[in-house]
């Protein structure tokens, strides 16, 4: 099972930790969290649904979490939409190179 590392997450007051927290409790694909010094370990299944990526990139890039952590991801029934140059998310994916498949 893949975990996914977010690490030193700042925090800028409690309502902000609890709504990363529920944001992330919501993210049905998210099978566990724990903790190991400053980093927050998620384990999720190997194939995401369309509703559980999109939800961790919004997360990832609200609360500045390493987005290239979730490249694996991309696969013939997302690239779509996910493998899009234009996407707000795809620099910080797959480091801006492009290449048409």
């Amino acid at each position: 099972m893949p975990r996914l590392n977010c690490t030193k997450i700042t925090f800028y007051s409690s309502a902000d930790e609890v709504g990363f927290f529920a944001a992330l409790n919501s993210i049905k694909a998210i099978k566990s969290i724990r903790g190991a010094g400053d980093t927050l370990i998620l384990s999720v299944p190997t194939r995401l649904s369309e509703s559980s990526l999109r939800n961790l990139l919004g997360v990832f890039h609200r609360y500045k979490i390493d987005m290239a952590q979730l490249s694996p991801f991309k696969n013939s029934a997302n690239q779509d939409w996910f493998y899009d140059p234009k996407a707000f998310w795809f620099k910080k994916v797959f480091g801006g190179s492009f290449i048409q498949i």
